[in-house]
């Protein structure tokens, strides 16, 4: 890998009680790549993602991100003051605003990342919509802009979410489970989409996945966690070939 990394995480540790959720983790991400971030339940996968969103403060450590002001020390930011640098994360239980449409989900979102309050006495349709109608459409979701968020299908919610991700104009995409409880046309469908996007505009993705299937078909790179260590690093057939991996995570499937 060349040039700056937009995220350094430098000797992080996230201690709860006794146990260390995250023990002296240490990787840098490049801009434009797609990176599985995998391990076993109990890995510390989530306690990372959280750290690095800024739901969780290092007990230890640095988190570095080169955000479009120069490289940032961040581990005390908000995940607010994250979202504002460029880093932006889904969920494995997709969120939105049920009651809303697809569109004004959008809209809202847009109008938080240009720090705007909305004025109670003007219509939301005259906020936002055209750069929210254009997520929209990039995400394939065009035609159900007017559809209120709580009646639209598993699979389509989570493009919503995407779509609301987006709209902050991220440099850096956190995805949790991004396939999670979709069936397997769909999670290729929704994984295809998030590699074009990183491929057209540099978007770096980290995402963490259960399903193998998505782990070995759209990262380029995989980190593995195991009891909070960071056990491997490198290339999926390399990492699937790894002695360490296998025995911590693969097993018999390796």
């Amino acid at each position: 890998m060349t040039g700056a990394p937009l995220l350094s995480v430098e000797g992080v540790f996230k201690y709860f009680g006794g146990v260390h959720a995250v023990d002296g983790v240490s990787f840098t991400l490049q801009p434009g790549r797609v990176t599985a971030l995998i391990g076993p339940n109990g890995a510390g996968k989530s306690t990372l993602f959280a750290l690095i969103a800024g739901q969780y403060v290092p007990d230890r450590g640095r988190l570095l991100f080169a955000g479009r002001d120069g490289s940032r020390e961040m581990g005390r930011l908000s995940a607010a003051q994250r979202c504002a640098l460029g880093i932006a994360r889904t969920f494995q239980t997709a969120q939105a605003f049920g009651t809303l449409t697809a569109l004004e989900n959008v809209q809202l979102a847009h109008a938080a990342h240009a720090r705007r309050t909305l004025n109670a006495w003007r219509p939301l349709a005259q906020d936002h919509a055209a750069q929210a109608q254009s997520l929209l459409v990039r995400v394939g979701l065009g035609g159900q802009a007017a559809r209120a968020a709580a009646d639209m299908p598993y699979a389509d919610l989570k493009r919503l979410e995407l779509a609301i991700a987006l709209a902050a104009a991220p440099r850096l995409l956190l995805m949790d489970e991004p396939t999670a409880g979709m069936a397997p046309a769909e999670r290729f469908a929704l994984m295809d989409l998030v590699r074009a996007l990183s491929a057209e505009s540099r978007l770096t993705v980290l995402f963490t996945e259960h399903s193998m299937d998505v782990v070995f078909g759209y990262a380029e790179r995989l980190l593995v966690l195991s009891r909070g260590k960071l056990i491997a690093d490198g290339a999926p057939e390399a990492v699937r070939r790894d002695p360490v991996a296998q025995a911590a995570y693969f097993g018999d499937a390796a």
